[in-house]
């Protein structure tokens, strides 16, 4: 059989085995599980709001109940509007994580970044464990560190121009942010634009877990996602 050929059939293969799941309905959070008196649907979005009337007292998240996911491709829309005074406002999305604490839906692990303002979209950060693990346009080997809690960051060669990525990100308006998980290895993209490439060779690293939305806690804001899709082999 031709080299070619081969490739081809292969490829086919691969694609025939993936399969997709929409994540939210566009209608009502069937599926989700979160704090009712911050989480609802809006203009077919999960949307997450905060105020000064009903502000959020510690950063909570809203729980995809649908299983715990290990490899796998999740892509989303989303939008972020910060209140009246325009300060700062970041959220993110948790995968392979864990719920520490369902009762005030509090969520650790993976996080890919996002925010109104100019750094942190795109980096990868763990929520309630390790902090930074790479910042945007970096690619990183974390490996074994003096405690858990404090691996060594070894940053490896560049996954991005952090000012190129920015400058992609639309403000007031949609964006795409993609998750590739494969093994050890993660990467975030925002509108095509690869943010972060990391290889976590430590033994805390999480081989799957919750997929969750968070809203930080802070000045008022809303977050809204939507076309939510995982896609699993």
């Amino acid at each position: 059989m031709k080299p070619k050929l081969i490739l081809t059939l292969a490829l086919l293969a691969s694609f025939a085995t993936a399969e997709e799941t929409q994540l939210f309905n566009g209608k009502d959070l069937t599926g989700w599980e979160g704090d009712p008196k911050f989480w609802s649907v809006q203009d077919g979005a999960i949307t997450g709001v905060s105020s000064k009337e009903n502000p959020v007292p510690h950063n909570t998240f809203i729980i995809w109940k649908g299983g715990e996911p290990s490899d796998f491709t999740l892509t989303l829309r989303y939008k972020t509007t910060p209140g009246d005074d325009k300060k700062f406002t970041n959220s993110g999305i948790q995968y392979r994580s864990k719920v520490i604490d369902p009762a005030k839906f509090i969520v650790g692990g993976y996080q890919a970044d996002l925010e109104y303002g100019e750094t942190y979209s795109g980096i990868l950060y763990e929520e309630q464990g390790r902090g930074f693990l790479a910042r945007r346009g970096e690619q990183v080997v974390i490996k074994q560190g003096d405690t858990p809690a404090k691996p060594k960051l070894e940053v490896t060669g560049k996954a991005g121009d952090s000012k190129e990525i920015q400058a992609a990100i639309k403000k007031d308006d949609w964006n795409e942010y993609k998750i590739v998980a494969e093994g050890n290895n993660v990467k975030h993209y925002i509108n095509g634009k690869l943010t972060v490439d990391v290889t976590d060779e430590t033994a805390e690293a999480p081989k799957s877990g919750v997929i969750a939305l968070q809203m930080h806690a802070g000045d008022p804001m809303k977050v809204q996602f939507k076309d939510i899709v995982l896609s699993t082999k």
